[in-house]
């Protein structure tokens, strides 16, 4: 019985072999497959090529660096008698010991004179990179229902590049309400511009173009503009205006300084200006550069003394840097809101005052009159740190950020003289 049990399941113990490998279609099939293959690898590449600028940016945003501008210092009194003797000894000198050149005469031609232009006009079609027109534009509907557009336009200037954006810096009251700003460049290429910041007081604002809405050929075209020493400027010094002095786009002029001594007082601030033999108009635009193509004033027409002037008057762009740097790293500028004036020693002589800031007035409803400064008051410290000129007062404003509190120490006149009082105001943002 057992041996019949091992013959009827015999058959469980057959060994099964593999089928036999068909090498033709295998490679029928790897010949068929090959060409799949490629072209997936080479769809993938694509999509991958594609796609992997906008990951990188997704998953590593690239961070804009800071725009540092540097400050540039003016010269006090004592420095300008030291350098005003040194000269004087240097005169002596020469008159002590004569030095005879013996030259041959030359006469000028008027090729030579055009030649000069030339080289001058040269300097500005090189700095005119750094110019752009901005363009405000806005729409609406008048009082009969009828729809408009209407464009203001105002020259710019390129002051930086934080790696994602060029930063422009235009006048506010171009693009004030404005739906849309464009930017054309030196090139003709236009791109789309947002407010990045602005300053309420002096009217200039940071506008922002992105780098991706450029073309190579327009980031090869331009140039970022080179912020000169405008303290270095001395009446008399050769300057060209660029931009739209008198409403032509890219357009230059030059001309001489005639004044660097006027100044205009502002909420907060004194600005020193630049007064030229430029011919310009009341809506002209732009700025000055000296010799080496360096930008030393900002042309702001409303800064000038006289409203029917014909000339450029520009700001001093020394004075303007802490304000440019502020608004270009999109920060809020601090307001108090108090018209100032320094007390120099004729002042103090003349009329008895104190040594320090006079406070010629104080806008209503502003963070200065809210902590109960008043017209005649004196400021002589501010948060401890004297206090004797506006620079002195603008500076120590400029460190703080709207919403800080600062403590300002005044002199108050009353009937028996000056007494110190101290006030905290809460420093805010001008509108």
């Amino acid at each position: 019985m057992p041996e019949r049990k091992e013959d009827e399941f015999a058959f469980i113990k057959e060994k099964i072999k593999d089928k036999p490998l068909n090498k033709r279609r295998l490679l029928k099939f790897a010949v068929i497959m090959i060409p799949f293959a490629v072209a997936f690898g080479l769809i993938a590449c694509f999509v991958m090529t594609l796609v992997q600028p906008h990951m990188q940016n997704l998953l590593y945003p690239k961070k804009e660096s800071a725009v540092m501008i540097p400050r540039d210092e003016l010269e006090t009194e004592t420095e300008k008698l030291e350098e005003e003797t040194e000269k004087e000894a240097e005169k002596e000198t020469e008159t002590a010991a004569p030095v005879y050149n013996i030259t041959e005469k030359q006469e000028l031609e008027v090729t030579d004179y055009q030649q000069l232009q030339n080289k001058i006009y040269a300097i500005g079609q090189e700095a005119n990179r750094s110019i752009v027109t901005v363009t405000g534009l806005k729409s609406g509907t008048d009082w009969l229902h009828a729809s408009y557009e209407s464009t203001a336009e105002a020259s710019g200037i390129i002051i930086a590049n934080n790696g994602q954006d060029l930063l422009i810096l235009t006048e506010k009251k171009i693009i004030a309400d404005a739906q849309d700003i464009h930017v054309t460049f030196v090139d003709g290429a236009l791109a789309k511009a947002s407010m990045r910041q602005y300053d309420g007081n002096t009217g200039i604002a940071v506008l922002s173009v992105a780098l991706s809405e450029l073309s190579d050929s327009t980031l090869a075209a331009v140039k970022t503009a080179v912020l000169g020493n405008s303290y270095l400027v001395k009446a008399g010094n050769v300057v060209l205006a660029i931009g739209s002095p008198l409403g032509t786009n890219f357009s230059i002029t030059a001309g001489d300084v005639t004044a660097t001594t006027n100044s205009i007082s502002t909420l907060d601030a004194t600005y020193h200006v630049l007064n030229t033999d430029i011919v310009g108009n009341s809506s002209g635009s732009g700025v000055l550069i000296n010799l080496n193509g360096e930008v030393v004033g900002f042309i702001m027409q409303s800064f000038g003394r006289d409203e029917s002037q014909n000339t450029l008057t520009a700001v001093s762009v020394s004075e303007l840097k802490g304000v440019i740097e502020r608004i270009s790293n999109n920060q809020q500028i601090p307001y108090l809101g108090a018209t100032l004036n320094t007390v120099t020693q004729e002042m103090e002589e003349a009329f008895d005052l104190p040594k320090g800031v006079y406070v010629k007035s104080v806008e209503m409803d502003s963070p200065a009159m809210s902590a109960g400064l008043q017209s005649g008051d004196i400021i002589v410290a501010m948060q401890g740190t004297e206090i004797t000129e506006v620079s002195d007062y603008t500076e120590k404003l400029m460190s703080l950020m709207p919403g800080d509190s600062i403590n300002i120490t005044i002199k108050r006149q009353g009937t028996d003289g000056y007494t110190r009082i101290t006030c905290t105001a809460i420093a805010g943002v001008l509108e």
